[in-house]
Order: C-alpha cells, then sequence, then structure tokens
C-alpha cells in the first residue's frame, strides 16, 4: 500500500471527569500524515466541576487538574492542529465525538465537520481478538501504551488506524455514522 495515497487525520481521545460528556479533563492528539505519525498535542484540562470521576482509570484528580487550561482556552489550538485534517481518528469513537461535540457547545464553538473513523469498529472487522479495547489491539500490534493517558491512546490509535489500513480495512469500514 502507498501510505503517500493515505488522507491526513488527526487521532483524538480525551479523558473525563465524570459521566457527562462535558467534563473533559485530558485531551490527546497525534496527527498522521503520508502514512506516519508527524506531530502530537496534549494537555491536561480543568474539567467544568471539582469532582473527579475515574481517578482509578486515568490517574487524574482535582489537584492536578484544577489550574490547567479548561477547554475554551485551548480549543484555538487544538483546532488549529486539527486544520487540513481528513478523518478525526478515535478508538470507540462515538465516545470521543460525543465528549468534543459536548464541549465545543458547552464552550460555545462551533463544533469541527470533520467526519470520524472508529478503529475499534475497524478491529472488530479485522482482528482475530476476544476483545478489542486498545490495550488489547496495541499488544496485538507491538505498539507501546500508556493506557488511558490521553497522549498516549491518541498517538496508539493514529498507529493502529495505520496498521489496520495495512492489513486492507477501509475508510469506509471505519467510518462512523
Amino acid at each position: 500500500m502507498l501510505f503517500s495515497a493515505l488522507p491526513s487525520c488527526v487521532a483524538i481521545d480525551f479523558e473525563t471527569s465524570g459521566y457527562d460528556a462535558g467534563s473533559a479533563c485530558a485531551v490527546g492528539l497525534a496527527r498522521v500524515e503520508n502514512g506516519q505519525v508527524t506531530d502530537s498535542f496534549s494537555t491536561l484540562l480543568r474539567p467544568p466541576s471539582s469532582r473527579v470521576l475515574f481517578t482509578e482509570v486515568h490517574g487524574l484528580t482535582w489537584p492536578m487538574l484544577r489550574d490547567a487550561p479548561t477547554f475554551a482556552d485551548v480549543w484555538p489550538q487544538m483546532a488549529a492542529f486539527m486544520e487540513g485534517a481528513q478523518w478525526l481518528l478515535a478508538h470507540n469513537a462515538g465516545f470521543d465525538r460525543r465528549v468534543l461535540y459536548a464541549c465545543c457547545k458547552n464552550a460555545g464553538f462551533e463544533r469541527p465537520g470533520i467526519p470520524f473513523l472508529c478503529t475499534l469498529k475497524g478491529s472488530r472487522r479485522s482482528l482475530p481478538l476476544p476483545s478489542r479495547k486498545l490495550n488489547i489491539v496495541c499488544e496485538y500490534f507491538g505498539i507501546p501504551l500508556r493506557h488511558h493517558d490521553a497522549a498516549s491512546d491518541a498517538e496508539a490509535c493514529a498507529h493502529v488506524y495505520l496498521r489496520l489500513r495495512e492489513r486492507g480495512v477501509s475508510d469506509a469500514e471505519m467510518r462512523l455514522k
């Protein structure tokens, strides 16, 4: 496969501090150009509430997040990073799309019009594994991962996308409706 023929994409991963989709507390982005991960961006985010759930999953606490920038503060950098991307990638893209759209809405920003591809969907279509969770898929492909670290998850998702494309999984097969 000629990787230069692959579209420009940005993998995105959020960690949240609560059940509300607008409760992002960390974001990671990884850019894919010409079949390679070329750049990354990540930051902690101050969530809308000081009550932080899921610390046992992502390790983040209110003292770590209280002085972080808000989503509204970071959005201009994120939007610039995504500029020119034909797809946004996420492993379980329905979740990350909901978080992105809720955060944009809460901050008064127009949500990006970039469609999503789901590497979980692509993994389910093509990998002979009992589970297609990101950590299992990364282990299968030998991709390094610090699971539930937004930066690491986004970069790993970008690499999973490239591996799935190598296996013949098309963008159409991963597209989130």
